[in-house]
């Protein structure tokens, strides 16, 4: 068997390190002066071999350690060397160098495992180290390495959300009589006939009419039938914007998380029977997050990008989705919600979600065959439509950061100063950065530059 290229130098000390020989491969040991005569402790793990009166061929045979002593021509022992026996470390610190020649990476042989050390990048690099040396040791493998510096990464998350809403109503109603009092009625929503107290005819009767902008009524006369009309109306129009940008700085392959918000409590019920305690049953109080809240895990990986794992979430309270229990009102959540894995590089951004939703919804009330009667039956029907629109996107960009000097973050109480009592009283200004008169606050510019100071610049705590 050819002897390896790998040498092991004698320095003149008795002990002289140890020599790593892979199974069932050889190693030479040099010396730096002739020596007389070479002893293995355990034939059975490494055999030897004198080449020359400096060289001794190594060869492993089985797996373990063992030691080499070397004496000298006068007897005397020139060198003792521990000789491990194990996995072919030598070809793992090749492939090491090839597939991941930008880390600091070490392999060694303990017993029959393999120990690696070193600095590696990341947390990838060092798991691929890892699998890398299971293929010499099987799951002998152990892990020395330490991470270097950790990079954090900041994430910016922007949701953008607009909803219009737009409804007419439109609705006639009214009682008429006879003027023998023999006939009467009454049509529109809500109508109803209830029993009059102490007679035994029933009382005719209409809902409210409420939430109407414009409501308008007419006393007349129509073949001997007294009428009293009633004509209500509704249009409206909303628009809603909602604009939330989330931000959160996490190391790399640590999970972050944050809400803005508030939390609101919801009765549970605990044990059998209903609500109430009825059967021993009892009422705990559990409290629901709602706001603005962000979860992300980022891990760089080698060619510096960013793996996510992103969880945005936008909730309000909807006082329209709410139930009542037992007297209890327990209100309902609107929620835009997203959960998804990406990989970007720093500073890019992309949509993970959106959102196009249009709902039209008409609804007609009147009375049978009267109403379908073209015109004359718009007098016996109440009519109505509403119309949604909205639109979502969400988007988030990755930022790789570095740590700040304290001096360099502004915080938001720092730009917005409290006013002195001249501001609040004769200007009713709140703050001093935002003018309730622009047409005074201009002319009072002058006089106040001589003492005034300058507002600081807005700044962030991580600069990238």
């Amino acid at each position: 068997m050819p002897a390896a290229q790998a040498q092991s130098g004698y320095d003149g000390g008795v002990r002289a390190g140890q020599l790593d020989v892979p199974l069932n491969k050889s190693q030479t040991v040099t010396l730096d002066r002739p020596f007389g005569r070479a002893m293995i402790g355990s034939e059975e793990i490494a055999d030897i071999m004198p080449i020359s009166d400096r060289s001794i061929y190594v060869l492993g045979k089985k797996l373990g350690a063992t030691s080499l002593t070397v004496y000298d021509k006068g007897g005397r022992v020139m060198a003792i060397m521990d000789i491990a026996v194990g996995p072919d470390v030598l070809s793992l610190r090749r492939q090491l160098g090839e597939l991941m020649p930008g880390e600091n990476i070490s392999a060694r042989i303990a017993n029959d495992a393999v120990v690696l050390s070193g600095v590696v990048s990341s947390a990838a690099a060092a798991q691929n180290a890892v699998q890398i040396a299971t293929t010499y040791a099987g799951e002998k493998v152990v892990n020395m390495m330490g991470i270097g510096s950790s990079q954090q990464v900041m994430l910016e998350v922007r949701f953008s959300e607009i909803s219009r809403q737009t409804g007419k109503e439109i609705g006639v109603s009214g009682f008429f009589r006879n003027g023998s009092g023999s006939f009467d009625g009454v049509t529109g929503a809500g109508a109803s006939l209830t029993p009059g107290a102490g007679t035994g005819e029933g009382v005719l009767r209409l809902s409210s009419i409420t939430d109407s902008f414009g409501i308008f009524r007419k006393s007349f006369s129509l073949g001997g039938l007294d009428i009293l009309g009633v004509l209500d109306s509704l249009e409206d129009k909303g628009l809603a914007k909602t604009l939330a940008e989330p931000t959160l700085v996490a190391l790399s392959g640590e999970k972050a998380s944050f809400l803005a918000g508030g939390e609101f409590p919801i009765p549970v019920v605990q044990g059998g029977g209903g609500v109430g305690g009825a059967g021993g049953a009892s009422i705990t109080i559990e409290f629901k997050p709602f706001g603005v809240s962000l979860g992300f895990t980022p891990t760089i990986l080698a060619d510096g990008v960013i793996n996510m794992i992103v969880e945005p979430e936008v909730s309000s309270i909807d006082p329209q989705n709410s139930i009542i229990l037992n007297d209890i009102t327990i209100p309902g959540l609107q929620t835009r919600r997203a959960s998804t894995t990406l990989e970007l590089r720093d500073g890019e951004s992309f949509a993970i979600a959106g959102l196009i939703r249009q709902d039209f919804r008409t609804t007609v009330k009147q009375v049978p065959l009267l109403g379908s009667i073209p015109i004359i039956g718009s007098l016996f029907r109440s009519s109505g439509f509403q119309r949604g629109e909205t639109e979502l996107l969400i988007v988030v960009t990755p930022r790789l950061v570095q740590p700040i000097k304290p001096n360099q973050v502004v915080l938001p109480t720092e730009r917005v100063g409290d006013p002195t009592e001249l501001d609040l009283f004769l200007l009713g200004r709140t703050d001093n950065a935002v003018p309730a008169i622009p047409g005074v606050q201009q002319q009072m510019k002058a006089p106040a530059a001589s003492g005034a100071t300058s507002t600081p610049k807005e700044g962030t705590g991580y600069e990238y």
